[in-house]
Order: C-alpha cells, then sequence, then structure tokens
C-alpha cells in the first residue's frame, strides 16, 4: 500500500516562463545515424530503457542479438558495480530527505511491491492527485518498446505529471543561468534562474526524462503538453541541493532539434537496430572503436572483430572512422598506404592527415610511440614539483601528491628532495579536505617564493591538467576563506603561469601514440613501471573505499599506503617521463616521418 500525504501547498504561477530557457550543449555519439534506419515493428519486439539511446548502436545489437549469448564478454567491473550500489543508496538518502521535508503532500510507493502492484499503486496515487509520488511506477509500453520509472512525478497547475530523476554526478558547475526548485519545493513553477549555477552537459539526463516523457504520455498521466511546464523535467544531482528544470522542447541540441525531437530520433533508431538482432534480420550497426569501448561488456567481441579486419577505427575512432569508410578505407593497411603528403581522400577533424598515416604504419610495425620532430622541445627548471590529485569521483579530492626535485642543484635552506602526501581520510566530502589543500599549497607556494628568492626558475608538472586545475578552482571556491586557502585569483594566476606544464600536452605535441596517450599507456616508452600490478584510476576508487571504511567496515591502513604508493608512482612518472623525453634515449623513438 502507498503512504499518501494529504494535498495542502497550492501551486504559484511562475513569471519568468521556463519556456524561454534555452541550453546549448554539444554531445556526439559516434557512429550517429551512420546506417540506415528502419522501422521496427510496432509492439511484436525488443523493450529497452533509456539508456540504449546513448549508447554505441553496436552495443544494442549485441544486447538483444539471441546468437552472441555466448560470444566473450568482459568479466564484471567491480568498480562499475560499486557505482551502481552508490547510486541506489544516493536515491534512497535523496527520498528519505524529501519525505521528511515534504511529508504532508508525499506519496511513496514501496519498493519492496512487486512489479505489477507498484504500478497499481502509482496509479491510484495518480487518480488521487498526489501531488508528489516518489518510487512510481510506470506500466511498461510494449507497443512503443519503451521500459522505465522516475523516481519522483511531480504534479504540475492544471493536471498531470512531470518525471524527476535523482542521479549521483553533478548538474551544474558554478555560474549562471539554470533553471533552479528548492528541494523543499520541488515543482517547476516554483523554480527561478539561477544566479549561482549554470547547467552542465549531461545528454544521458535529458534523453531519460524525454523517454519518460513519452512513456507518461502512452500512460494518460502526463500534463497536457500545451500547459507552460507540460514537457518539464527535472533532475536531483550528488549536491542534492536543487532541482534543476529541462524545458525538453527547448532547443539543445545541433541544428536547433529540441530534447523530445533528439530523443525521437535517437530511439526509433536504437530500437530498429534491437529489432534487427531479435529477428536475426541484417545488421544494422557494425562494430567501431569508441571512447565507449573502454568500458563496455562486449569489448571483447568487437575488439577480436575488429582486430582481425584490421578495421581503420583501430586508429581513428568513432564518426570519423566511418567517413573514412565510406571513401574506401576502412582498414588500418588502407590507411597505412596512403600517401601523408597528397590531399587527403576526406577531411578527418582533430589530426593532419600526414599524422594519421603515420599512425597507421606505426601500428603495422608494432609501434606504440613515434616522433613528429627530431627534437623534443619540454621546459625544464632548477627547481621542479610533479603534482599529481587524487579524488573520489566527484564527491571530493581527497589526496595531493608532489614530487620535489633540484636539477639545478640544491642550495642551504632548500628542502629535500622527494615525495610529498597531502591527504585526508575523512570520507569526502568533508570539511578536512581543506586542511589537506591548505597544507599542499601553502607548500607548493613556499616552494615557489623559495625559487623566486634565489633568483631559480621553477616549474611544476602534470599529467593532464583538466583534473588538477578543476579540483585547484574548486577547492580555493568550496573552502573560501577558511585557514590557508589561497584566493581563487591566486590559483588562476598560477594555472595561468607558464611554469605549470601539461605533460599531456607535450605528448600530444610532439609524439604520435599508436595505442593511447594516457599515462599508464606512454610511461613504459620512457622505461617507467608501476610497482602495483593493479595500478589504475578505477582501482584506487575500490582501494579508497577501503581505506576510509565507506562501507561501514574499519577502515583499512593498508589501503592507505596502497594509495599513497599509487599516487607517489604516478609523479615519478611524470617525472621519468619528462627525463626521458630530454635524454639521448629518446631519438631512438622512430620518426614519423621514416616510417
Amino acid at each position: 500500500m502507498s503512504r499518501c500525504g494529504e494535498a495542502r501547498r497550492a501551486g504559484r504561477p511562475d513569471p519568468l516562463g521556463l519556456s524561454a530557457r534555452v541550453i546549448t550543449l554539444w554531445y556526439v555519439t559516434a557512429i550517429e545515424n551512420r546506417y540506415p534506419v528502419v522501422e521496427p515493428t510496432v509492439g511484436s519486439g525488443p523493450v529497452l530503457d533509456a539508456a540504449a539511446t546513448t549508447r554505441c548502436r553496436r552495443r544494442v545489437h549485441l544486447d538483444h542479438d539471441p546468437g552472441a549469448a555466448t560470444a566473450p564478454r568482459a568479466m564484471p567491473d567491480p568498480a562499475l558495480e560499486q557505482r551502481r550500489a552508490d547510486a541506489v543508496a544516493h536515491r534512497e538518502q535523496i527520498g528519505a530527505r524529501l519525505a521528511a521535508d515534504l511529508g504532508g503532500e508525499w506519496c511513496e510507493i514501496p519498493a519492496g511491491l512487486p512489479g505489477a502492484e507498484r504500478v497499481e499503486a502509482t496509479a491510484r496515487a495518480v487518480a488521487a492527485g498526489a501531488r508528489l509520488i516518489w518510487g512510481a511506477a510506470l506500466p511498461t509500453d510494449r507497443a512503443a518498446g519503451r521500459r522505465g520509472s522516475p523516481e519522483l512525478l511531480v504534479r504540475v497547475p492544471g493536471g498531470g505529471y512531470v518525471p524527476v530523476i535523482v542521479v549521483r554526478h553533478r548538474i551544474t558547475d558554478p555560474g549562471s543561468g539554470a533553471v533552479t526548485a528548492a528541494l523543499d519545493a520541488p515543482w517547476p513553477q516554483r523554480a527561478r534562474l539561477d544566479e549561482e549555477r549554470k547547467v552542465r552537459s549531461q545528454p544521458r539526463d535529458l534523453m531519460r526524462l524525454a523517454h519518460l516523457n513519452r512513456m507518461l504520455r502512452t500512460a494518460g498521466w502526463a500534463a497536457e503538453p500545451r500547459l507552460r511546464h507540460g514537457d518539464h523535467g527535472g533532475v536531483i544531482g550528488l549536491d542534492a541541493d536543487v532541482v534543476v528544470w529541462h524545458d525538453l522542447r527547448a532547443g539543445h541540441w545541433p541544428g536547433g532539434r529540441s530534447t523530445l525531437a533528439e530523443y525521437d530520433a535517437r530511439f526509433t533508431d536504437r530500437l530498429a537496430v534491437a529489432t534487427a538482432a531479435a529477428t536475426g534480420a541484417p545488421a544494422l550497426a557494425e562494430p567501431s572503436r569508441i571512447t565507449e569501448c573502454r568500458r563496455c561488456p562486449w569489448w571483447p567481441t568487437c575488439e577480436a572483430e575488429l582486430e582481425r579486419a584490421e578495421d581503420v577505427s583501430l586508429v581513428v575512432r568513432g564518426e570519423y572512422a566511418g567517413v573514412l569508410r565510406e571513401v574506401g578505407v576502412g582498414t588500418v593497411a588502407k590507411l597505412a598506404a596512403l600517401d601523408p603528403a597528397a590531399e587527403p581522400p576526406v577531411e578527418v577533424p582533430g589530426l593532419p592527415f600526414a599524422d594519421l598515416v603515420a599512425l597507421a604504419r606505426a601500428r603495422l610495425r608494432g609501434l606504440a610511440v613515434v616522433r613528429r620532430v627530431p627534437q623534443v622541445a619540454v621546459v625544464r627548471a632548477d627547481i621542479e614539483v610533479d603534482v599529481d590529485m587524487e579524488s573520489f569521483g566527484e564527491a571530493g579530492a581527497y589526496l595531493w601528491g608532489a614530487l620535489l626535485r633540484h636539477p639545478g642543484g640544491r642550495q642551504a635552506g632548500d628542502e629535500p628532495d622527494g615525495y610529498r602526501a597531502f591527504a585526508t581520510w575523512d570520507p569526502v566530502p568533508t570539511q578536512d579536505e581543506a586542511r589537506s589543500f591548505a597544507a599542499f599549497w601553502t607548500w607548493l607556494s613556499a616552494v615557489r617564493a623559495r625559487a623566486a628568492a634565489t633568483g631559480r626558475t621553477f616549474a611544476a608538472y602534470c599529467y593532464n591538467e583538466q583534473a588538477e586545475n578543476r579540483w585547484l578552482l574548486a577547492s580555493a571556491a568550496r573552502f573560501a576563506g577558511m585557514p590557508g586557502i589561497p584566493p581563487t585569483a591566486e590559483v588562476e594566476e598560477f594555472i595561468a603561469h607558464p611554469g605549470w606544464i601539461d605533460l599531456f600536452a607535450v605528448v600530444s605535441e610532439w609524439f604520435l601514440c599508436a595505442q593511447g596517450k594516457g599515462l599508464k599507456r606512454i610511461a613504459p616508452a620512457a622505461g617507467f613501471a608501476w610497482r602495483d600490478p593493479e595500478a589504475g584510476g578505477e582501482n584506487s576508487m575500490r582501494w579508497y573505499r577501503n581505506a576510509v571504511g565507506m562501507d561501514g567496515a574499519p577502515p583499512d591502513p593498508q589501503q592507505r599506503e596502497r594509495l599513497l604508493a599509487y599516487n607517489a608512482d604516478d609523479v615519478h612518472a611524470t617525472h621519468a617521463l619528462r627525463e626521458w623525453m630530454t635524454s639521448r634515449a629518446v631519438e631512438e623513438v622512430p620518426l614519423a616521418a621514416d616510417l
């Protein structure tokens, strides 16, 4: 039986008019609509959830192909399973919080009910006009091939419901322009333009809201589209401080398409792909390597097929590989055979055509790295610091590691060379992050000041500055005014300084990497190896949970030491990479022009 409170509060009109809100989103799904779309046979085939609209088309095919039942798959990813468990716990926490704040208008469908009973309970709550329905279950739309449910249904003025979903990722950034409502007033008519938040692009959330919009319409529970908020959807994110409302009719997508139009096109395509797979019709999606492949359970199957075919996507990813296939360059060998100085057969953005040919030739020769130029330029300094930050997803940065070296020679009063860790072992997010970040920044600033005072050059290095810069700025903003926390302007000055060097950008400029440019891929070329055979970002998430006792077990000191050793190896890896790039050993790496 559902637990429903009596509706008490009346909605207020929204003078701002949310339908005027437009958010520009950039999003590309690889091999999107690269194959002809065939309308599926309605009501007789697969039933998809919203996730299919943002997944690779080949994955959708394999998920529904009976012949793939015995095909190789990747082992279950413990990190992925943990993220799913965390997401469930996050939703439960939000539900409990909302129930406490909105008890008088709260209707909750018990999670333990069988599916059919949950749908019936939801239907009764809708018929009764409940203002808020938590745990709502929508009837599966077999005719259209849809399944899914929101975390919350919100009744809008004029009648009918719009969906709210709860996600465990950040949905806003500092800025302005998002349309938000307070968590204790989660109705779109209560939303206002937010002067402190801007929308973070999350296409998967918008696709899920559109999916639920279509399901509500089929069930007869949706608000009328003519109503001001009839085609809106809300999202509660990791920070759980507001509800972000989206107008699904606004032109967020390339060409000015609305979210609903983009969803309809994608869903029609994915359902056709799944139907063809399920019925044994000719496949509408073929394998092609894209970013999603790294974590896809079907990658072992696709990889084997791509390797057998020497597919060009092994060198040129995603939709660009499709462009090359269309002009007859479908294999690595065919790409390698082209004249790099000739006019390219098609325009492939991102890399010069000569580099694409060189990458193909490198792959055929089994070379992980080749040089673009005879001499590799890397900025060096009298005093050098390698920096690496460890964060737990989007919850917080718990460790700042630094490796200090004095290539120009140590002077009296200099700190000793070596690795230093500035960590908090309170589970993030925690105010203790302020202490560890302040200690790191104070130490780094003192090293910089020492270099300036003694007339020596200084440089700090990281690998792919995006993560470090994000948490440098976020920590300064989040803990502003606390002891040792620098002003944001001071952090911005450091980031913009030429002495803050991203070695990933250096590698990208001077080398071609046939097997990827990640630190774990490139550092072995410099002769570096991590001590821990399981070293990696995903595994570090699991180690961190154990290190801080996040799952209720006592904190594990051994896992803390493991994380410190992993972080120390990361900064030693960037140092080894830099030393290698400025040594004679780098001349042993073949030149792209010589391949």
